[in-house]
């Protein structure tokens, strides 16, 4: 999926806002999607998700809490040997692409459609060998020993399909094996949520950055990802909404760089900023109870 910049002289005339005209344009000015963007958005996707459904012929299991992925991309599923779904792992074990695993990525915060990506992996069911242990790191191992105390299994991707609204890539196994889940995946949420929550007043700062023509029918604007390279702001109206990507001046790779990250973009905001509070997003917001040392949106 790509976004509109928030720079882009976009013109709104016609149905730009309206249901179903929300396909975006362009990353990031003049930037476009890099070729591994789905790869990415896939790895992303599992390795954050809780739940996923395993099918297998006709019959689709969904699996919760059940589930890791290898550093290498390799889908972990704790599965009971002796059970239906176990018996049925076995009957296609070995057989190349039988098993298929699909994953619903969703928007972190309270927002109308809030899919993503969807994201279904074609592949091979194997035995775990405990072999595979050797290339995990600490936290793999952990993701592992977190699993339920049932027979592991591994299931080799063979080709990754990745569908973001109208938008549908076909991933390849060494494309999905040579890229990793994004830096910020496993805290996107956290982060979202917390902006939302306690910085409506960082939010409206970092409004003034979209484009006036964008933002002029809106009724509210809100975060809704956050990731290496920007922070993404959906635009609501009444009959539609349109995300917007902010991009960062460099990639982000971790927490803390995700506090420089933001403090660049609020102070390219401030010279923008207005007394004024459109769009309803500066609603009262809790106060921000951490340390400034722990919170990762700077002070404005």
């Amino acid at each position: 999926m790509a976004f509109h910049p928030g720079d882009w002289p976009a013109s709104l005339t016609g149905s730009a806002l309206a249901p179903g005209a929300m396909s975006e344009t362009a990353l990031a000015g003049t930037r476009i999607l890099p070729t591994d963007h789905h790869a990415v958005v896939s790895r992303s996707a599992l390795s954050t998700a809780t739940s996923l459904r395993l099918r297998l012929g006709d019959t689709a299991i969904d699996l919760i809490q059940s589930h890791a992925v290898l550093p290498d991309g390799t889908v972990i599923l704790a599965v009971d040997a002796m059970g239906p779904t176990g018996g049925l792992l076995v009957a296609a074990r070995g057989r190349r692409g039988e098993v298929q695993l699909d994953v619903t990525q969703l928007v972190p915060v309270a927002v109308r459609s809030r899919v993503r990506a969807r994201v279904r992996v074609t592949g091979t069911a194997h035995r775990f060998d405990p072999a595979n242990l050797e290339s995990c790191d600490a936290d793999t191992v952990m993701s592992l020993l977190d699993l339920p105390p049932v027979a592991l299994w591994t299931v080799e991707p063979v080709e990754v399909t990745v569908t973001s609204g109208e938008d549908e890539a076909l991933v390849g196994a060494s494309a999905y094996r040579a890229t990793c889940p994004d830096p910020l995946a496993t805290v996107e949420a956290t982060h979202l949520q917390h902006l939302t929550r306690h910085h409506r007043d960082a939010v409206e700062q970092l409004t003034t950055l979209v484009n006036p023509e964008l933002t002029a029918r809106a009724t509210r604007v809100v975060p809704v990802a956050v990731d290496a390279d920007g922070v993404v702001l959906r635009v609501e109206a009444p009959d539609g909404h349109l995300d917007v990507r902010l991009p960062f001046a460099r990639r982000v790779t971790s927490s803390a760089d995700l506090t420089a990250g933001l403090r660049d973009l609020l102070a390219k905001a401030a010279p923008h900023r207005s007394d004024a509070t459109p769009h309803g997003t500066a609603a009262t917001a809790t106060p921000c109870g951490l340390p400034a040392a722990e919170c990762a949106i700077p002070s404005i």
